[in-house]
């Protein structure tokens, strides 16, 4: 076995240029390959986990994904409010560690408004169990401070200190803007590759003071309380949009499940979210699996172009084949010595390609990171890279198998016959 092994790499050292050319081709595949499923993995579990270590969230009678959707995305609009009464009842449930209030419905300039309290900051989570963070300034303190996720401060060039003024309503429907009470940028979050990037976030008395004229969507005639007379005003939401749940103990949770779902006092909805992300992304997952589909293609395309070279080659290496009979080689050993010189090809393009990987992810990892808040792993490869690394490995012994199996049945007089 070992003079095989010696005169494969021998083989290949006389061909060095080909075969490099060969390596580079599959480690370009095996980079691609790989890399497109680390980016896939960890795009899922990004999905998966947009909140994370939230248990429970609670909206008004509904259904799941339309509760999902605008609670956690900022898509669509809930049918109907949850009041405030019934939050305080669910928040001081002794199952219930903490409770982030939601309320939504105004915006500014195309981006969501979302009003909620302190917690938000303190319980809030995305990725894996990652907490907010503050780019610029910090958490609201006054009545009309608002912290910006990081698209918004980018694309509306707002820094801390900034003013804006809140609009009624979202899209299409936005009627008229609260220019009389104008908010304050304190804060600015850093990138996290989640929709809080694309939220204004104010507090709930803020919400309350800019509706405190205004009665069913429009302002009340005659009626102006100006921001410092509201500044001296207790505020108190009367309803909220949804709720985000921590348990003290996840096995609390189809309990509690159970019972919000059966609220006798108010019709509500109650989802587990990983449940319904999970059922999300298996409808909006067909993408990111036709692309897998199509890198695999490319290191097959790369592992038969290394078939292609090994066919090639055999007419050229005819003498050599058999002067490696004639010295006492068997059938056996050219097939073996063939499938060998691919192994060591294949072998080779995936070492390369996964070096070139973790290379990639070294430099790009922090950059992909700052700019779309994607955070990809520099872990040893996982059980699905591992199962795509042997099927290369595979592939290639088989990319091999061809032309050993021509060089098998090729006769000693075959390869001494000079052809014209």
């Amino acid at each position: 076995m070992m003079p095989i092994l010696r005169l494969a790499f021998a083989s290949l050292a006389n061909r060095r240029t080909t075969a490099l050319l060969t390596i580079a081709a599959i480690s370009l595949g095996v980079t691609l390959l790989l890399g497109v499923e680390r980016i896939r993995t960890e795009a899922r579990e990004g999905f998966a986990n947009t909140v994370s270590g939230v248990d429970l969230i609670v909206g008004a009678r509904g259904g799941s994904m339309q509760l999902l959707l605008y609670s956690v995305f900022r898509i669509g609009n809930a049918t109907s409010e949850m009041s405030w009464a019934v939050y305080e009842k669910i928040a001081s449930d002794p199952k219930v560690a903490w409770s982030i209030p939601l309320a939504l419905g105004d915006s500014h300039k195309g981006f969501r408004v979302l009003g909620t309290s302190e917690d938000y900051f303190r319980h809030f989570r995305h990725g894996r169990k990652r907490k907010l963070e503050f780019d610029a300034g910090a958490i609201f303190s006054d009545v009309f401070d608002a912290v910006l996720g990081a698209d918004v401060a980018a694309k509306l060039a707002y820094k801390v200190g900034d003013t804006f003024t809140i609009t009624h309503g979202i899209g299409d429907v936005a009627s008229a803007e609260h220019r009389d009470k104008p908010f304050r940028v304190s804060g600015i979050l850093t990138k996290t590759g989640t929709p809080v990037d694309n939220t204004i976030h104010v507090g709930l008395d803020g919400i309350e003071a800019i509706h405190i004229d205004w009665r069913g969507g429009a302002r009340v005639p005659g009626l102006r309380i100006t921001a410092d007379e509201v500044r001296s005003m207790k505020l108190k939401p009367s309803t909220v949009t949804a709720v985000l749940i921590g348990l003290k103990s996840r096995r609390a949770a189809f309990k509690m499940l159970r019972q919000l779902n059966g609220y006798a006092r108010e019709p509500l909805t109650a989802v587990l979210p990983g449940v319904v992300l999970h059922e999300l992304w298996r409808a909006v997952g067909t993408a990111e699996r036709l692309l897998s589909t199509v890198t695999f293609f490319v290191v097959l395309t790369s592992l038969l172009g290394m078939a292609a070279m090994l066919l090639a080659g055999i007419e050229g290496r005819r003498r050599e084949m058999a002067i490696l009979r004639s010295v006492g080689a068997g059938p056996g050993h050219v097939f073996a010595l063939l499938l060998l010189e691919a192994w060591a090809l294949t072998l080779s393009g995936i070492l390369c390609g996964m070096a070139l990987l973790y290379a990639a992810l070294a430099i790009g990892g922090p950059i992909v990171e700052a700019l779309i808040g994607m955070h990809i792993s520099m872990d040893l490869p996982g059980h699905s890279e591992l199962g795509l690394i042997g099927l290369v490995l595979v592939a290639g012994l088989l990319a091999g198998t061809v032309p050993g199996l021509i060089a098998f049945r090729r006769s000693l007089v075959d390869g001494m016959t000079v052809r014209f």
